[in-house]
């Protein structure tokens, strides 16, 4: 199986950033800890980053045809952004959303996900962990035809 993980703006500065909130650890760390769990779980899996809209949504039209699911952190879009909303919806690949911290907990302007409906589940507040549930909950329903 085949996946896109998509990390949206600011999380190229994971651990320093708000350390208190998303942790110490970086986002080479969290690419590296995605890399390797996808190689021992035998996924194919390709992790991009940009702090720029547009970007994510010619990254996820390029999804297209090309990967079984897609997990996505879009970091401040998820609040913002009907684009990225609308190519989840036109390309039609299971996707997850994920969230490093608790969005729930946070300001009430974080608890609004435009992303979430065309989404199949979100994983929020479990850490750079939560990218991995993200990937292990899409591998198995896509795989048993659930997604």
């Amino acid at each position: 199986m085949k996946f896109l993980v998509l990390n949206g703006p600011n999380l190229n500065m994971l651990g320093i950033r708000e350390p208190e909130i998303y942790g110490k650890k970086t986002y080479k760390d969290l690419v590296e800890m995605i890399t390797a769990y996808a190689l021992k779980s035998g996924l194919e899996v390709e992790v991009y980053q940009s702090n720029h809209e547009g970007d994510l949504v010619d990254k996820i039209q390029s999804a297209y045809g090309n990967y079984d699911g897609i997990v996505i952190n879009p970091a401040a879009y998820t609040h913002t952004s009907i684009a990225l909303l609308d190519a989840l919806k036109a390309v039609g690949i299971p996707a997850l959303e994920v969230h490093i911290s608790d969005v729930g907990k946070r300001e009430d302007f974080r608890k609004i996900s435009f992303i979430r409906t065309a989404c199949v589940k979100t994983v929020s507040g479990k850490g750079f962990d939560g990218y991995i549930e993200a990937l292990e909950y899409l591998s198995k329903n896509i795989g048993e035809g659930k997604c």
